[in-house]
């Protein structure tokens, strides 16, 4: 009986010490719910970079600062990045991204998709790390397209995942109607740049406690923008109305001066840039194509700038901050030989006259 006992004792003990080696995250992978109770992305632990090639021979790596993820119980994973949080080191240069190529205020966030199949980690404990091949959704831009990716997983511990690039992921600027961006890009730096894009990235995602709060996806990306605090300099108040003059994002029906709607959101953005720059007086020009009389042209261009600078008085900018002004087809861009050209000379131009 006492020889029982002791090896009833003996087999007990080395089942709690199996349990404790094998831990929640092997056990997990061996029930119905291997995902659960869910799992969080560490942005302080992660990155998400790009690297993208102008002038044929100057590759520049890029990031983004602000993104956050899960996977949940079912094997849905899912990132949102904040498109207004790209990070090239440079201010000047991280606005073009965000106005002239990413457009943000339009389309403020990307998102990737993935659903993960709980038998390709079966056996992640064991072997500590594995590539698999990913099948995976872009949201960007306002397009969704579907791609394949080779993922390395990592096992680090039992509540602790890494997951990253096993080779960069290449995103075609055209995929995603991004081609005009592409040609803002280059007429504002006057480089020229490889239209497509490579992503890389190293996340670590940590197991959800049962009692953790939910995770919760930032839904103002207008204040994680990478820029100085508080109010900017002259230098910095030109450059962004130079830029935010590039975005041909101030819209009118063809010989109206009353705005459509889709031009508020870049002018909401810009209501928020011209109070950061208090005491400058800021010049909004009307031009147009060279299509009409010119005095039509003169006339309409000026009731353009009237029509914006109306807006942003409703944004709560003071009305004697604003210069209104009609080029008519006086100062064109580009030659009026294409529609294209002359969509681009039909436009609105903000610049500081008092700085």
């Amino acid at each position: 009986m006492l020889l029982h006992r002791l090896a009833t004792r003996l087999l007990l003990a080395a089942l709690f010490s199996l349990a404790a080696l094998t831990g929640p995250f092997d056990a997990g992978f061996a029930q119905d719910a291997p995902f659960a109770p869910g799992w969080a992305l560490q942005p302080g632990a992660s990155s998400l970079r790009f690297q993208s090639v102008k002038n044929e021979v100057t590759v520049e790596t890029s990031q983004f600062a602000t993104y956050s993820g899960q996977i949940a119980e079912d094997g849905t994973a899912k990132i949102n990045i904040l498109l207004d949080s790209v990070d090239t080191k440079i201010d000047l240069r991280n606005v073009r991204m965000r106005f002239l190529f990413f457009e943000t205020f339009q389309f403020p966030e990307a998102s990737v998709t993935a659903t993960l199949d709980p038998t390709v980690f079966a056996d992640l404990a064991e072997v500590r790390r594995k590539t698999i091949k990913l099948p995976y959704t872009l949201d960007l831009h306002g397009i969704s397209k579907s791609f394949e990716a080779d993922v390395v997983v990592t096992y680090l511990a039992e509540d602790l995942v890494a997951i990253s690039t096993g080779t960069p992921i290449v995103v075609a600027a055209d995929d995603f109607n991004l081609m005009p961006g592409v040609e803002k890009l280059e007429e504002a730096a006057n480089v020229k740049i490889i239209p497509s894009a490579t992503v890389s990235f190293d996340f670590m995602f940590a197991r959800n406690s049962t009692n953790a709060a939910p995770v919760t996806v930032v839904e103002t990306p207008t204040q994680v923008a990478l820029e100085p605090e508080g109010d900017l300099d002259a230098e910095a108040c030109k450059g962004r109305f130079e830029i935010v003059s590039r975005t041909g994002s101030v819209y009118f029906p063809s010989g109206s001066a009353t705005m459509d709607k889709k031009s508020e959101a870049l002018l909401n953005s810009l209501s928020e840039i011209i109070r950061r720059c208090p005491g400058l007086i800021i010049e909004v020009s009307g031009h147009t194509d060279s299509d009409g009389p010119d005095e039509a042209n003169q006339r309409l261009s000026e009731r353009r700038a009237v029509s914006v600078a109306n807006y942003l008085e409703t944004k709560g900018i003071d009305r004697a901050r604003f210069v209104m002004v009609g080029r008519g087809e006086a100062q064109p861009l580009l030659p009026n030989d294409t529609a294209k050209n002359k969509w681009k000379n039909r436009r609105i131009e903000f610049k500081v006259v008092n700085g």
